[in-house]
């Protein structure tokens, strides 16, 4: 099988899916890895099965729009590389990626990583007690397989997923036990210092409308205000507590799903030394790229969320753009033509990417998320709490892997994916520093644990180890 492409593209969701359909039209020949088996990443999360098994007009018109997308896609040309976990990525544009049973190697001239985001750690007191997951986690669930919440379960946190899914639960006959409300950011602030992107982006922003509205029709219980969250129980989640003006409130609990917004998945980029800056309006880290996504590693683009928060539409977008940016790299695409072929998704990126300033402001989190009380635990792989890094902290401790080093923290599975942002965040709140002083953890290969025996698969007739 062929193994080396001009493009090749690390994820399948809409910023991938979008690059490589674009990417063909251009004539590149392009390869397509991704750890899921369909297409559709996890906004378009299992959209042909979901269609075929008459859910996906439950999930809303957004979910079902990606279905040109996948198709499109399916009738490109790419190769595409399924059930497959990139374990690592080159600098030099070489791409190795497992099935489980064996790795390969993919080389390619350009690699687009478009791996798109994670939910940002929410470290609560109990956050680690079976029955309490994610928004997401929960999303996954119903969109693969169907399944909802029970009636018990509760949502906690803020940020646009919060209306969808509870939405998203009402309209597939679902019931919630309720929501607690965590948003901070004032709605007239907000509004009065976005209300150009507010206008332009009205279309978003009557879609929230349209949640809330039928979370009210469905008589959802809806709690806002509240000042802080807790999941108790023995063995498992039994209860939530919240609070509200200072007073303490409880509810019975089957479930906890907790969600503080996306950030983006930096893992792959920070591994193959792109810079990065820190985005003030996101609290998070980000990769520097151009207009056409390219970093300053040569053989590296990023497009979607892994490059900042934008969603789907915004990453189809940067998606198209980056692929017309590698044509031009790699000389297939004269400058004036990639001008020409580039305004009409950079018009389209700047109406999607609109409203954004609105979502920043009005759902930023907390500052005690990003740096929580000692008793939290931070990182679930090693139990280490906040308290054991602000004593690392005072120790002498000014960064992240100095901070491991002295406990382990981020050293087990997730490889400091859960716990980097909010230790990054405790030792700059201790240092009185900004985040970006405190910096990020420092990744090493492999990304995602790998066994000897697909390594020692890795080699082809007459190549070397």
């Amino acid at each position: 099988m062929k193994r080396d492409f001009d493009f090749v593209v690390v994820g399948g969701g809409p910023a991938g899916l979008a690059a490589a359909v674009q990417a063909r039209s251009l004539g590149l020949s392009v390869a397509l890895v991704d750890e899921q088996p369909a297409p559709g990443g996890q906004i378009y999360r299992a959209v042909e099965r979901a269609e075929a098994e008459g859910r996906a007009a439950a999930l809303g018109a957004d979910y079902r729009d990606g279905l040109a997308l996948v198709r499109a896609f399916r009738d490109c040309g790419a190769v595409h590389f399924a059930s497959r976990q990139v374990w690592q990525v080159e600098p030099e544009g070489r791409v190795f990626a497992t099935d489980g049973r064996e790795s390969i190697v993919l080389r390619g001239s350009r690699i687009l990583v478009a791996v798109g985001a994670l939910e940002r750690p929410v470290p609560i007191r109990g956050w680690t007690l079976p029955g309490v997951m994610t928004v997401g986690a929960a999303q996954v669930l119903h969109k693969s397989i169907g399944l909802l919440p029970s009636p018990g379960v509760w949502i906690a946190g803020s940020g646009p997923l919060v209306l969808h899914f509870a939405a998203e639960v009402v309209a597939a006959g679902g019931r919630l036990a309720g929501i607690l409300d965590t948003a901070r950011g004032g709605l007239p602030e907000a509004a009065i210092a976005n209300a150009a992107g507010m206008l332009r982006g009205w279309r978003y922003l009557a879609r929230g409308l349209g949640y809330l509205a039928a979370l009210r029709q469905a008589d959802v219980r809806r709690v806002t205000g509240v000042e802080a969250v807790e999941a108790v129980g023995e063995g498992r989640i039994a209860r939530v507590r919240w609070r509200v003006n200072g007073a303490w409130n409880e509810a019975p609990a089957e479930g906890l799903l907790l969600h503080e917004g996306v950030i983006p998945s930096t893992h792959m980029t920070f591994a193959l030394g792109c810079a990065h800056d820190w985005d003030d309006a996101q609290r998070c880290f980000r990769p520097r790229t151009d207009d056409f996504g390219a970093t300053d590693v040569e053989a590296i683009l990023v497009a979607g969320d892994c490059g900042g928060i934008g969603g789907a539409r915004v990453a189809e977008c940067q998606g198209r753009l980056a692929a017309i940016g590698a044509a031009t790299a790699l000389g297939r695409l004269p400058v004036p033509e990639r001008e020409r072929l580039a305004r009409p998704a950079r018009e389209a990126l700047a109406r999607h990417r609109a409203i954004r300033g609105f979502l920043d402001a009005l759902y930023a989190p907390p500052p005690e998320l990003l740096a929580p009380p000692d008793d939290v635990i931070v990182c679930r792989c090693e139990s280490i709490t906040a308290g054991r890094i602000r004593e690392a902290v005072a120790l002498g401790c000014r960064g992240p892997n100095q901070v491991k080093s002295f406990t382990r923290c981020g050293m087990g599975p997730c490889q400091g994916r859960l716990c980097g942002p909010t230790v990054t965040g405790t030792i700059a709140a201790e240092l009185g520093v900004p985040p970006a002083q405190a910096g990020a953890f420092r990744v090493r290969p492999p990304l995602k644990p790998v066994r000897l025996g697909e390594l020692a698969a890795l080699a082809e007739p007459g190549e070397g180890a």
